[in-house]
């Protein structure tokens, strides 16, 4: 995989390992500040990446019922402590004459997913796109997941789940809320 990699990306992990009290020129870590830089270049690739260009939308197809995607996984990190969240999305939408291929929905989630994110903003900017590119009727996000900073520091607790959910349109109250809310059910 060819990324660009400039010399201060790479004396900056160094600094890092040095500041946490390690040996950057040890055998173990001789190449870390590279493989560091290269799954940081692929963990927030959401950077280099434009929510548009993933929502063709389709006349063919249409319908006037919800088209939900459920249990879609992902990994976040959060902005705060540029650490780890993950956990599942459960995206929806009320066709307005337009449709996306389903894998828009994970792909839209995986962009957003790939850049430093709080939870609550990453819901919101699901929906947001969706009404924007689509114009549907209503979307609907719901994200539950753990996070790694509540884990390992600060109240350290294990078992912890956050969701949040973001609902706009038709998908916002009434009857198509609550069969959304009942489709995502476990």
């Amino acid at each position: 995989m060819n990324f660009p990699t400039k010399h201060d990306d790479l004396n900056a992990v160094h600094t890092i390992l040095l500041a946490i009290g390690e040996d950057p020129e040890r055998e173990g870590l001789e190449d870390t500040p590279l493989r560091v830089c290269k799954s940081h270049h692929e963990m927030f690739s959401g950077y280099r990446k434009d929510p548009k260009d993933v929502m063709k939308t389709f006349k063919e197809g249409s319908c006037d019922e919800m088209v939900l995607l459920k249990g879609i996984e992902f990994i976040s990190f959060c902005e705060h402590h540029m650490l780890p969240f993950w956990g599942t999305a459960d995206i929806a939408y009320i066709p307005n004459g337009r449709i996306i291929g389903v894998s828009k929905l994970a792909r839209l989630l995986e962009i957003y997913s790939k850049r430093l994110q709080v939870q609550e903003r990453l819901t919101t900017q699901i929906t947001s796109a969706l009404d924007e590119h689509l114009k549907p009727k209503g979307s609907a996000c719901v994200i539950k997941a753990s996070h790694f900073c509540m884990m390992a520091r600060g109240v350290k607790k294990q078992a912890s789940t956050m969701i949040t959910s973001s609902l706009t349109g038709v998908l916002r109250e009434g009857q198509a809320r609550l069969e959304f809310l009942h489709l995502i059910k476990d």
